[in-house]
């Protein structure tokens, strides 16, 4: 939780919360909210997410249902759009969060997904009597931990401002951005961009090395000047420099690859859809399902490095063939 929650008042028909998604993001985030001492019911259909939020203070329910029953907000954080509504609107033997919810309920959407669709789970929140938020985050999973997620918000102005308090415990930054929906058009085109970006700092990096460069004084250099951003002063794809940073650690946990395909995804169908060509938009989206396709489905997206460097050394090979 970072220093920014000192002030903040969680008002009264805020201040018992279900979490749906106690994965690499949510579970931060629902422990934050424990923290800063809001009342958080989760649940998760993973064992082992279950055991870490319990063991931060998040109360488990049986179901999803259950943890929605008796709060005043719903927060979910899950992998797609058609999992937001169909948990939203249940069946098979499911009872979902709208029947499941009491009058009054605020439901808020911190998943990434299709614009179209947070709209369409609005909608179904509004069919059911329910104000709701989409609030999708940047910042990863260090700044889920430490609080600092920069929200994308879209909702009614009464909706936001019920809502911000909350926002203000698990992050540093929150934008409203319009209504349903914006949120999510505000996080596609970010993370479109940060894409682009984690991969030209990969290919800096991989160039780096192939001249004798050192990684630290590379860093060094990019992180302080016209280079620097994100994908390097806190992402960076090497390690040493940034000692948090995935590539210390195998580019084990982080933004899984197969999150950052399928966000491109999104913003694919966006310029599709409002015919915008977007070069470096449409490349990186190629790459990163290749990536997702192969070994880097469940690695931090910044280990596209990995690509950079075998592409290159296969390029290598060739050129010597050719000439030899």
């Amino acid at each position: 939780m970072s220093e920014n929650t000192e002030n903040v008042v969680v008002p009264e028909d805020a201040r018992r919360v279900a979490f749906l998604g106690l994965g690499n993001m949510g579970g931060p985030m629902a422990a934050n909210l424990v923290k800063a001492g809001v009342q958080v019911t989760g649940f998760d259909p993973v064992p082992e997410a279950v055991e870490a939020a319990r063991a931060a203070g998040v109360e488990i329910a049986a179901t999803g249902a259950d943890a929605a029953r008796d709060v005043d907000v719903v927060i979910t954080m899950l992998p797609n759009g058609s999992l937001v509504k169909a948990t939203y609107a249940g069946g098979e033997g499911s009872e979902g969060l709208l029947a499941a919810a009491k009058p009054n309920t605020l439901f808020v959407d911190c998943s990434t997904i299709d614009i179209a669709e947070a709209q369409e789970a609005a909608q179904m929140a509004k069919d059911a009597g329910f104000d709701s938020v989409d609030a999708p985050v940047s910042g990863g999973v260090v700044g889920a931990q430490n609080g600092t997620l920069a929200f994308m918000v879209g909702a009614g102005d009464a909706a936001f401002a019920r809502v911000e308090p909350l926002l203000q415990i698990m992050g540093a930054k929150i934008v409203h951005c319009g209504d349903h929906g914006m949120g999510q058009a505000a996080k596609i085109c970010n993370n479109m961009m940060l894409a682009i970006t984690q991969i030209g700092a990969a290919e800096a990096f991989v160039l780096g090395e192939r001249l004798g460069l050192d990684p630290q004084v590379q860093y060094d250099v990019m992180s302080t000047s016209t280079g620097q951003c994100w994908s390097v002063n806190v992402n960076c794809p090497v390690p040493g420099p940034v000692p948090t940073s995935p590539a210390n650690r195998d580019f084990a946990g982080g933004f899984m690859g197969a999150l950052m395909a399928k966000d491109l995804g999104l913003a694919l169908s966006a310029l599709d859809r409002e015919n915008v060509d977007a070069v470096l938009g449409r490349t990186s989206q190629r790459l990163y399902q290749a990536y997702a396709d192969g070994d880097g489905a469940r690695k931090d997206f910044s280990g596209i490095i990995e690509t950079v460097r075998a592409d290159q050394a296969s390029a290598s090979l060739e050129s010597k063939e050719d000439t030899a």
